[in-house]
C-alpha cells in the first residue's frame, strides 16, 4: 500500500512512519513541523519508500499519485502546545480533519484518526469505555484540543454515514517513549528532564490524580490493528495500568538515579482527576493489549532522554499554570 501519513515527524507520527515501512507499504510523511521535528524522521532521509512533504493539512491540500490508506496524525498534542498555539489546534481538528477526509474520499482510501482520551474530558465515569459522552468545558484553555478532537470524531462519522468512507477512530491514551520532545509539557518528559538535570520534580496538587501510561510501540501496534480490522465506532487504545502521579515522580527517580526533590505547585485548570482506559473493545475486536510495563518503558524513555542531555538539547520545562500536566 501507498499511505498517507499526517504529523509523521511527530512522536506518534514518526514510530507509526517506521513500523508501516517495516510492514512493506510506501509511506508520504505530511507535517509543518509545528510541532513535530525532521531529526525524528531523519533516519529515512535515504529511504526509498518514505516521501516528506512540508504541508499544513489545515490548508488546501493536494495528494498526487494512489494512496491506499491514511493515517490522520497532526495536531499539537500537549500542554505547552495547547496555551501555544489555540487556533492552530483547532484548525487542524476541524479544517485538517475535513481536508484529509476528503482526500481519503476522493482516493478510496481507508482512513484512521488519531483522536484522544480528552473527548472525555475529567470523567465522571472510571475506567473510560468508549459508550461515555465525557465531561469537557468547551472554553476552557485546554477545550480547543478536547473539543477539536471530539468534531474530528463526529465528522469521521458523518463522512462513513454520508459517504460509505471506511474509518477508524482510535482513541488514545498517554503514550510515552523516545522522540518526546523535552519541553512538551507532558508528565513523562517533565520528570524525567527534570530529574536528569537535578531539578525538582514538579508535580501538581497532591499528585493523588491518576493516569495510565502506554509505551509507544504497544500504541502503535494498537493503531495497525485497528486500521487492518473492520471496525468503525472508536476504540481506547491505552494501557488500563493506573498510576498516580506521585508513584510516577517516585518510579522516575528509582530509574534515572537521581536524587532530585519533589516540589508540589497549584493544579492547572481543568485537570483531569483520573485518567484510565477500559481496553474491553481492543482485546476483543483486535487482541490487543499492551504489553510493555511501566519501569521497562521508562528505561528505553530515559536512555533516549540521556542523548539529549550529552548533546545539550535539555532545559528545565516550563511549570504549566492553565493547561494539564500532561497529554496523550
Amino acid at each position: 500500500m501507498r499511505i498517507l501519513v499526517t504529523g509523521a515527524a511527530g512522536f506518534l507520527g514518526s514510530h507509526l512512519t517506521d513500523r508501516l515501512l517495516a510492514e512493506g507499504h510506501a509511506v508520504l510523511g505530511m507535517d509543518n513541523l509545528i510541532t513535530g521535528s525532521l531529526d525524528n524522521i531523519a533516519h529515512l532521509e535515504r529511504e526509498p519508500r518514505f516521501e516528506f512533504v512540508d504541508q499544513d493539512v489545515s490548508e488546501y491540500l493536494d495528494v498526487p499519485g494512489e494512496i491506499d490508506g491514511v493515517f490522520h496524525f497532526a495536531s499539537p498534542a500537549s500542554p505547552v502546545d495547547y496555551l501555544e498555539l489555540p487556533i492552530q489546534t483547532l484548525k487542524v481538528g476541524a479544517l485538517g480533519t475535513h481536508k484529509v477526509l476528503g482526500v481519503a474520499k476522493a482516493k478510496n482510501a481507508r482512513l484512521l484518526l488519531a483522536s484522544t482520551s480528552e473527548v472525555y474530558g475529567d470523567p465522571h465515569v472510571h475506567p473510560q469505555p468508549e459508550s461515555y459522552w465525557g465531561n469537557v468545558n468547551p472554553i476552557g484553555p485546554r477545550g480547543v484540543y478536547d473539543e477539536a478532537k471530539r468534531f474530528a470524531e463526529a465528522m469521521t462519522m458523518a463522512y462513513h454515514r454520508y459517504h460509505g468512507l471506511d474509518t477508524r477512530i482510535m482513541r488514545i491514551f498517554n503514550t510515552y517513549g523516545p522522540r518526546m520532545r523535552p519541553n512538551d509539557g507532558r508528565v513523562v518528559s517533565n520528570f524525567i528532564v527534570q530529574a536528569l538535570l537535578g531539578s525538582p520534580l514538579t508535580v501538581y496538587g497532591d499528585g493523588s490524580q491518576s493516569r495510565s501510561f502506554c509505551f509507544v510501540s504497544d500504541l502503535i501496534e494498537g493503531a495497525w490493528r485497528l486500521f487492518r480490522s473492520g471496525e468503525h465506532d472508536p476504540v481506547n487504545v491505552g494501557n488500563p495500568a493506573e498510576f498516580t502521579i506521585r508513584e510516577l515522580a517516585d518510579i522516575v527517580l528509582e530509574v534515572t538515579g537521581s536524587t532530585s526533590e519533589i516540589r508540589h505547585v497549584p493544579l492547572p485548570t481543568d485537570d483531569p482527576k483520573v485518567r484510565q482506559p477500559d481496553i474491553t473493545r481492543a482485546r476483543a475486536l483486535l487482541g490487543w493489549e499492551p504489553s510493555i510495563e511501566l519501569e521497562e518503558g521508562l528505561r528505553a524513555t530515559v536512555a533516549y532522554f540521556r542523548t539529549l542531555q550529552e548533546d545539550g538539547r535539555l532545559a528545565v520545562p516550563p511549570v504549566l499554570t492553565e493547561a494539564a500536566d500532561e497529554e496523550d
